[in-house]
């Protein structure tokens, strides 16, 4: 079966071209080891899953990392170390071998967290080291689209951003049922439900024994397994850290300890609370969102089953909208102008989606799991910015929704049929 294009794989070149060291992190499964080597196909490769190996380089590592960089000169290829997250403590021999030999794309590093922001690293390497961020496949990289880029359409004309996005393409709510409930991992998406509930467990155990200790000591595993069951339940809600320590019989901070690690590790998305006085930003409540659908799903021991016409449909309300914003999470890297994503809520108004750009630009997005639309789903957008406090700014707002058409309801008021997400015809 051919290898479905990354969107990341020209970041990746051209990181190569510039920097000393290219930094490719992401969660475990992801596809970092994959793209990778189907860049690089003939270059050396150290995992450090291997025992023996890493053995070997917590010994010596400069010697060990030397001798590979040497073996490696002739060819022009860079040295690869896999799950690099295991062995924070290499950053300073790294740094000493590319300071004395400063060629471009002397090694690629790929793991589960950055390396260079853990406590155990003895140097940040600022300077030397381009970090890139690998999800899971966006919807786009499967239909083998280009990134959604409907905030570039913003950034170029905020009032009518609507003749600057495609044709949508066509689809049905089965079809968005089972890329939700099927999600991004590339060997777990392809998998009948019961196995991939089954593999999305193991996934869990792999992440605490491997993987969270390496960013964190832990010392109650359960209460790590747990408290990632308990996001999967509450995806696209707030966090209530109090409640979520009463619920797991653990100390607040303890969880504040724990999501700091599994955040670190790309499991968790926090969606910080906007304010439009930045230095209140992050004090309120952020939303937590686990940052693939699919293994939310299985967590939950959901299949596209689950969302039939008779469910309650506040359940797959909240799936949708983290699904929207894992989208709109992972074509950021790709567009022109730096975004950033919050939430926004004030009494019994919310937007689910504030995406901010420098020059006091906005785009709300709020997500509606139905096929029907009308006016009034604009009601919080509109007076957000017309009344609230996007008032002084200029943007659009988007109602993300189940059906299949374009629409307009008024300057900068989109409804956007999910396939959006997916419907920027590649290059």
């Amino acid at each position: 079966m051919p290898l479905t294009p990354r969107h990341l794989s020209t970041s990746l070149s051209d990181s190569l071209a510039n920097s000393r060291i290219v930094n490719v992190v992401g969660p475990r499964q992801d596809g970092k080891s994959t793209l990778v080597r189907d860049l690089l196909k003939s270059a050396a490769y150290v995992t450090l899953d291997d025992d023996a190996a890493r053995r070997s380089l917590e010994e010596d590592p400069y010697n060990q990392l030397k001798a590979l960089s040497d073996q490696a000169k002739d060819s022009g290829l860079p040295v690869v170390i896999d799950e690099v997250q295991r062995l924070p403590e290499l950053t300073f021999a790294l740094k000493r071998i590319v300071d004395q030999d400063n060629r471009r794309g002397h090694f690629v590093l790929t793991g589960s967290a950055d390396i260079f922001t853990s406590g155990k690293a003895y140097d940040s390497l600022a300077g030397r080291v381009t970090t890139l961020t690998l999800r899971p496949f966006s919807t786009a990289e499967i239909y083998r689209a280009a990134p959604c880029r409907i905030l570039d359409a913003v950034a170029a004309d905020p009032k009518n951003p609507l003749p600057l996005l495609p044709k949508p393409r066509s689809y049905d709510r089965p079809e968005i049922i089972d890329l939700v409930v099927r999600g991004g991992f590339p060997e777990m998406r392809q998998l009948p439900d019961r196995d991939r509930m089954s593999r999305c467990s193991n996934y869990v155990d792999s992440i605490i024994e491997r993987d969270v200790s390496a960013v964190h000591p832990v010392r109650k595993p359960d209460a790590v397994r747990r408290l990632i069951y308990q996001a999967a339940a509450r995806t696209a809600q707030e966090l209530n850290a109090g409640k979520l320590a009463s619920d797991l019989a653990v100390r607040h901070e303890t969880v504040g300890d724990y999501l700091d690690a599994l955040t670190r590790l790309g499991i968790v998305l926090r969606l910080g609370a906007w304010s439009s006085a930045k230095a209140k930003r992050e004090i309120k409540s952020p939303k937590l969102h686990l940052m693939d659908t699919g293994l939310a799903t299985a967590l939950r021991s959901e299949d596209s089953s689950s969302f039939g016409i008779d469910a309650d449909p506040t359940v797959f309300g909240s799936l949708f909208e983290t699904f929207v914003f894992t989208e709109l999470e992972k074509s950021l890297p790709f567009l022109s102008r730096h975004w950033s994503l919050w939430h926004w809520r004030a009494d019994s108004r919310e937007i689910d989606i504030l995406a901010e750009a420098p020059g006091r630009l906005i785009a709300l997005f709020e997500m509606k799991a139905t096929s029907k639309i009308d006016s009034s789903d604009f009601r919080h957008i509109d007076w957000f910015l017309t009344e609230g406090p996007g008032k002084s700014y200029h943007g659009a707002g988007f109602v993300v929704y189940l059906g299949e058409h374009l629409l307009s309801f008024g300057p900068g008021r989109i409804a956007l049929p999910a396939s959006m997400l997916w419907s920027f015809p590649a290059q």
